[in-house]
This record gives C-alpha cells, sequence and structure tokens, in this order.
C-alpha cells in the first residue's frame, strides 16, 4: 500500500490522503489524484520522487542530485545548488516529522491485515489524532 500525504509547512497540519493499491510510483500518484486541485499559484516542496513534477507545476521546489539534471546547470548554479538543498532539506524535515507521527500508529509502516474496505476510514482517523495533537501543541 502506498500512501501520499499533503501537509501545510506552516502549520504542519496534514491536509489531504491519496492512498494507491500496490507499488505505485509517486508522481503517477500525484497526477492521477491531487493534480486536480493543487492551485498554480501554490508552492510544492516535495522530494526526488517527483521528478519531471516540473514540468506540469510552475512552483515547485525538488533538490538537485540527479547527475542528469546536475550537469544541465550553469557553473554559478551548480555552486548554489547545495545551500538550495539544504533550504529544501530544513522544510522537508519538519514535513517528515509529521510522516514519522502517523508511522507511529504502524497502520501504513508495517502489512496491514485487516479489511481493506476500511483502510482509508482508519488511516483518515490515524491523521485527525495527528492534526488533533499539533493543534493542542503535544505533537
Amino acid at each position: 500500500m502506498k500512501f501520499q500525504l499533503i501537509i501545510d509547512r506552516h502549520t504542519e497540519q496534514i491536509i489531504s490522503i491519496e492512498m494507491a493499491k500496490g507499488k505505485a510510483h509517486d508522481l503517477t500518484i500525484f497526477k492521477e489524484t491531487t493534480m486536480t486541485y493543487i492551485h498554480p499559484s501554490i508552492l510544492i516542496v516535495c522530494d526526488s520522487g517527483y521528478r519531471g513534477l516540473q514540468k506540469l507545476h510552475s512552483r515547485i521546489l525538488l533538490p538537485i542530485r540527479h547527475k542528469a539534471d546536475i550537469a544541465k546547470l550553469t557553473k554559478s548554479r551548480q555552486l548554489t545548488r547545495k545551500a538550495r538543498n539544504k533550504k529544501i532539506a530544513r522544510i522537508r524535515m519538519k514535513i517528515e516529522h509529521v510522516i514519522g507521527q502517523v508511522k507511529v500508529f504502524r497502520i501504513v509502516s508495517e502489512q496491514y491485515r485487516n479489511a481493506r474496505k476500511r483502510l482509508h476510514l482508519r488511516f483518515s482517523l490515524i491523521c485527525g489524532i495527528v492534526n488533533y495533537e499539533k493543534g493542542l501543541g503535544l505533537g
């Protein structure tokens, strides 16, 4: 089971949950589900699993780590690449902490053995608990 969370980076609240059966690429899930309701003015911060998203969305922060992408940069941009990647990693760290809080419940970090039709409901409830804890300042 593959899942995708959309998190507000300022409030660290989970906004949206997307799930896909089996093994699916991150960008494929994003294109099939989320792409329809993301406004073009919204800044998307994502990891390198979403390479190619910059062709579909104008405002995206994506780390430059792939050799082919580095080769396309000018010499001056190659020098600032490391600092840019650090800024992106700093933002992503908060997002990864929220994902870690969801994984504490072990519904997505281990094999799910209950009725699949209730999985999305339970996952939504867990994300609601994480949001509630964030709102109280416990998370």
